[in-house]
């Protein structure tokens, strides 16, 4: 028996344990690149997690979060049973009572039924870095309520939305930098999670063959750190950046003229004329109604060789047509026009390096050097393919253009108030060198491309919120106008958070960062019942943190509290879990299945779509139940339509079950591999009942490879697009032409300024949509700016989640808090001198919202005019099961407590995010520094009473140790 203080060893490295041992392989959950991976079992219990070396994505590597999977299984802070606040006990004081799973599906039975009865939109479920969304989503839109978001609103939505709406793709899963074939590559505002195991295998290739590697970043970490070079630049001005670029492309010329033409809307005709088409892509009346975001193809431009307007699609991309990028011409029926193109010329003439030297801090001679590596590597050092592909109008190309230049770039871009803008300045940026979908640029994964605007409406009718019925459309989606947004008949919005109302219109992931917030305002409603799954409200997921914690806490006039009740489902014990109503105990990765799903976030590769699952490789802990299965039982419970017969009796036996027999369409279903009653079939089929076998022998995986004349220029490629369209990934299979120019938002911006018939915004809010909705990209300083002096608080302050964790979800796990027990604020050494703060003292930082007290670390590897730290290493005291002295809580600290939900807007407020979008401007917040006394305290500012240990968590580090002592040979 292993004594807890004893220096005798846990067991016998020598001894051999081989015949004992059983591998099985499933998926990681450590972070979201969810790498394949085997579990090496004794006793049917978690010994050594490694990667997989027969998984496509990370072909056997594996990082420290990976292999620390098995300090996640047996956490002290795990939940294992259900829990119901105590009567009396406050929200916060995490004082429960455990009851049975029976108890639990009956109260939220109960509860979930009458409010489906009589007014769904009273019921929200709000769900964080979830890998299921598919199903979350089916199971809102089932209820009926409207009121349903994933995590994205404050993650990337910026990146997403506004690579979505301008190629169709975007970076992260849905396509990124081909560094196999690229000879130059520059990433932007990406920190170590991103895409974690295969971006490090692919840069160490691409390093050894001689691929030259510049990092656009305020700070030099993770994979900066290797960079060839190191361009510093200020938080929040990338777009500047973007900018000036595009403007000496333009000035010298190179650009890819061609592709511009023919594969892209540059040289489509924009109404100059005032009036409601103003700023709309001209169209011809014999061939049907006007392009817009759903329907883009009735579109005009000039043909120079017969000095005429030709129709866009087809005719322009003809043989013997010089489509006109520059100019301005008059139609025949008098109206004046001019090329996208010609527009962005003119957007350009202004931002010179000059104009963005004074904005990024990066010199203007080196922006100019920039631009003209950017343009001569992907024009002067391209190559050709041997690869033959046909284009959507019939011309067969002999070989495939490779353009070597590949960008990458997340949420250093895209949390920040002018985020749309500056990502659709990147992906501008990326279509004028023509690297979209070619050799060498910007890669697509299945199922994308999107069509532009995508053909998913998100749900806007109220009509349609009615008792016990199902809403006719998801509650996320694209909208293409502004009839597409979910807002009441007064302007007002439809959902809780605001998400697709004119404050937010194009909010494609929802805004949870406001749902607290707007709940407890009754803003623009009150709800009954929050269901938060895996998102850690009460602490790092929110902004203003001890506000929102007040909130949480807040009542009404009758001594109730406003947000009536408050369900959250975690597998640890989080500082949101003390604040519920009713507690949930959700089961790790390694005890569940689950799917990455064409439906939802695969994990496809460029070579063709990629799905896979997750097994349960030990059984799970406790009272543990996967969260899928809750969902399922209760949509089982309150008979949603899709998940039960025509007799009421339930569909699906349980989550694996539903997986296998639910169809989007026919054919279509969870799961694309070893479909048809024999498993046979791939990609489209009628279910196979033994489907999950199929995965768990096939290392949980399932690979399709595309023939390689359809591994390019899918936009464009016929053969592609068809055989997307025929296996449900996309509606239509016509061209996506690349929108330089965006109609979409123009058509906002007109009904901002009172120039079409349709819907139109509140008065207070048409300067703000007929300012941001520009169809063309532009910089605009972060909106935080506006509503603080600057000058006062001069730094700019962010956070990067560290390599070694991510969220908050590893605060538990005894192997990585050894190499992040707490964090400290990164400062270059001549700002932290010039504050008088030594390296290693204390600082008080503060801005216009809050202040925290914190360590400081110098750092040359961050620019002057910027500060940083880990996210979400400092934890509330006691929370995660952490012991109330732990360093997480008393010398580590969180920056969102300097940072606020809500901005001053008129004589109100609104959401401080991005205004196109609704992406959270995390990376806004300015801060100032001043040192902190001595007698200050040697702990981190603000602190919190220490959160009690609930009933049921799994245990403390003794357990842990005697895990192993008891299996020492």
């Amino acid at each position: 028996m292993h004594k807890l203080f004893s220096s005798a060893p846990v067991h016998n490295p020598t001894a051999t344990t081989t015949a004992q041992t059983e591998v099985k392989t499933t998926t990681c959950y450590m972070c979201a690149c969810r790498c394949g991976i085997r579990v090496h079992l004794r006793d049917g219990e978690v010994r050594y997690i490694d990667g997989n070396p027969e998984h496509p994505l990370n072909k056997g590597v594996i990082c420290a979060k990976g292999s620390s999977g098995i300090m996640k299984q047996y956490s002290p802070a795990r939940l294992t049973q259900p829990l119901l606040r105590k009567a009396g006990a406050a929200r916060g004081e995490a004082q429960f009572e455990p009851i049975s799973w029976d108890k639990a599906f009956e109260i939220l039975t109960a509860r979930l039924a009458k409010i489906r009865a009589t007014d769904p939109k009273k019921f929200a479920l709000f769900t964080g870095r979830d890998q299921m969304q598919a199903l979350t989503g089916l199971f809102a839109r089932q209820f009926g309520t409207p009121n349903y978001a994933a995590h994205g609103g404050f993650c990337s939505v910026n990146m997403a939305a506004g690579m979505i709406y301008t190629i169709g793709g975007s970076f992260w899963e849905f396509g990124g930098p081909d560094l196999e074939r690229a000879k130059l590559f520059v990433m932007i505002g990406t920190a170590e999670d991103h895409h974690s195991n295969p971006m490090k295998m692919a840069l160490g290739a691409f390093k050894r063959a001689g691929g030259r590697f510049i990092s656009i970043n305020p700070i030099r970490t993770g994979y900066s750190a290797i960079a060839d070079e190191w361009i510093p630049i200020k938080p929040g001005t990338d777009g500047a950046l973007f900018m000036a670029l595009l403007h000496e492309l333009l000035k010298s010329g190179l650009i890819d003229r061609p592709f511009l033409q023919r594969f892209t809307n540059a040289p489509q005709l924009v109404v100059l004329d005032e009036g409601e088409r103003e700023g709309l892509f001209a169209f011809d009346p014999d061939n049907g109604p006007p392009g817009d975001g759903r329907n883009p193809h009735n579109k005009l431009a000039w043909d120079l060789t017969s000095n005429s307007v030709v129709r866009a699609y087809p005719e322009g991309v003809q043989e013997g047509r010089a489509l006109a990028l520059e100019g301005r011409y008059t139609l025949p029926d008098g109206t004046r026009v001019a090329p996208a193109f010609q527009l962005l010329r003119e957007r350009v003439e202004t931002t010179t390096p000059e104009w963005a030297s004074e904005i990024t801090g990066i010199p203007a001679e080196r922006i100019r050097e920039l631009a003209r590596e950017l343009g001569e590597t992907a024009l002067q050092q391209a190559f050709e393919l041997p690869i033959p592909w046909t284009d959507a109008w019939g011309k067969r190309h002999e070989t495939t253009q490779g353009r070597p230049v590949a960008f990458h770039a997340m949420r250093g871009l895209a949390a920040h108030s002018n985020g749309f803008q500056t990502v659709r300045a990147l992906a501008v940026l990326m279509s004028v060198l023509g690297t979209i979908d070619a050799p060498g640029g910007f890669r697509h994964k299945a199922p994308y491309p999107r069509h532009i605007v995508p053909n998913y409406r998100a749900f806007n009718d109220p009509s349609m919120v009615k008792p016990n019925t199902p809403l006719n459309a998801a509650p996320l989606g694209f909208p293409a106008s502004p009839e597409e947004l979910a807002v009441c008949d007064d302007g007002t919005p439809l959902r809780i958070d605001h998400a697709f109302s004119w404050e937010h219109p194009l909010s494609a992931h929802g805004l949870m960062h406001n749902v607290i917030t707007n709940a407890v305002r009754g803003d623009p409603y009150e709800i009954d019942t929050l269901l938060i799954f895996m998102a850690n409200m009460a602490w790092n997921s929110t902004m203003n943190t001890m506000e929102v914690r007040a909130k949480l806490n807040a009542k009404g006039e009758d001594g109730e509290y406003k947000i009536p009740f408050l369900v959250v489902c975690d597998a640890f014990q989080s500082e949101m879990v003390a604040f519920a109503d009713l507690v949930l105990p959700d089961t790790t990765y390694l005890e569940r299945h689950d799917v990455m799903s064409m439906l939802d976030r695969p994990i496809s590769e460029y070579e063709g779509p990629v799905d896979s699952v997750r097994v349960p490789v030990v059984k799970p802990t406790g009272q543990c139940k996967p969260f899928q299965e809750v969902l399922i039982e209760l949509a089982s419970r309150l008979k949603f339509p899709a998940f039960t017969l025509e007799d009421g009796t339930r569909k699906f036996k349980d989550y694996p079950d539903f997986v296998v027999n639910y169809q989007a369409q026919p054919g279509i279903g969870f799961l694309m591999g070893w479909r048809g009653k024999d498993g046979t079939q791939h990609l489209r089929g009628d279910p196979n009942p033994n489907q999950w076998e199929m995965y768990a022998k096939n290392n949980c995986v399932f690979q399709y490879h595309m023939p390689q004349d359809q591994q390019y220029m899918r936009n464009w490629n016929q053969p592609y697009l068809d055989f997307a369209k025929e296996k449900g990934w996309r509606q239509k299979n016509d061209p996506v032409q690349l929108a330089i120019y965006s109609d979409t938002l123009q058509s906002f911006r007109l009904a901002a300024q009172g120039k079409t018939k349709g819907r139109q915004p509140p008065e207070a809010l048409r300067d703000r949509i007929a300012t941001y909705f520009d169809p063309l990209p532009f910089w605009y300083p972060p909106l935080e700016n506006a509503a603080i002096d600057t000058e006062e608080f001069p730094l700019a302050a962010i956070t990067q989640r560290p390599m070694a964790m991510y969220h908050s979800w590893d605060s538990q796990n005894a192997w990585l808090r050894q190499i992040h027990s707490h964090n400290y604020l990164h400062v270059n050494s001549a700002t932290a001198q010039g504050a008088g703060i030594e390296d290693g003292g204390w600082a008080w930082v503060t801005s216009s919202w809050g202040r925290v007290r914190c360590m400081v670390r110098y750092s040359d590897a961050v620019e002057p005019g910027t500060v940083w730290t880990w996210n979400a290493i400092g934890k509330a005291s006691g929370a995660w099961h952490l012991a109330p002295g732990a360093d997480e809580s008393r010398k580590g600290f969180l920056l969102n407590h300097l940072i606020t939900e809500e901005l001053p807007f008129g004589e109100g407020h609104i959401s401080n995010s991005d205004p196109v979008t609704g992406q959270a401007g995390w990376y806004d917040v300015r801060v100032n520094l001043r040192p902190a006394p001595a007698d200050d305290g040697p702990e981190t500012f603000p602190q919190v009473d220490a959160m009690p240990i609930v009933p049921g968590v799994l245990g403390g580090a003794r357990k842990v140790i005697a895990y192993f002592a008891k299996r020492t040979p």
